[in-house]
């Protein structure tokens, strides 16, 4: 019985290390692709639906964001409905009480979320977060290893997108959750 539990537990083990260095990979390959951080003009926003958005900044025809510079977090998967970025908790990311301010989860999932509303959106569509509800499930820690936060979208109408999100580790353990709606208007 202890000898299962234990075989088990270092196959979970292992195969979660394996996903982290698959992760890193992947983030090392899209971050020599990514372009310099900066704004897109409101001409070049307009004339873009958002998923070719999405695959032009991808491809750095387009600039990345600059708040992925301040927490170190990229896109890394990018569909209609569904956007996925990934980050590294660090230590300069910390509260006082020694675990990584829920601000970086909010901002994972601010992100995923409305970029995942911002690619189901047709040419001269813009949007903007109204509500995020986040959920903290177990705090991140500089130990934690990479993350994923992934969006989806729930509905998008005319004026609102709604969408829900998830923070993972490599190994799976959830450790936020959040839903959000958006505000989607003509540009």
């Amino acid at each position: 019985m202890y000898m299962h539990v234990y075989c088990f537990a270092m196959e979970n083990y292992l195969s979660s290390e394996n996903v982290r260095a698959q992760w890193l990979a992947e983030e090392a390959e899209i971050r020599a692709r990514l372009g310099a951080p900066g704004v897109v003009t409101l001409e070049q926003l307009r004339s873009l639906p958002g998923l070719e958005f999405f695959e032009r900044m991808g491809r750095g025809e387009l600039p990345s964001a600059p708040i992925g510079v301040i927490f170190d977090f990229i896109p890394v998967e990018w569909k209609k409905g569904r956007v996925v970025f990934q980050g590294t908790p660090r230590k300069a990311y910390y509260n006082p009480i020694g675990s990584v301010h829920g601000g970086y989860a909010a901002t994972l999932l601010d992100s995923c979320l409305g970029c995942a509303v911002h690619s189901m959106l047709p040419e001269k569509t813009g949007y903007t977060t109204v509500e995020l509800k986040v959920n903290y499930i177990r705090p991140l820690t500089d130990d934690t290893g990479p993350v994923r936060a992934e969006g989806k979208v729930i509905s998008v109408g005319r004026q609102v997108g709604i969408a829900e999100g998830r923070i993972h580790d490599a190994a799976g353990k959830l450790y936020a959750f959040a839903t959000t709606s958006c505000l989607i208007f003509p540009l």
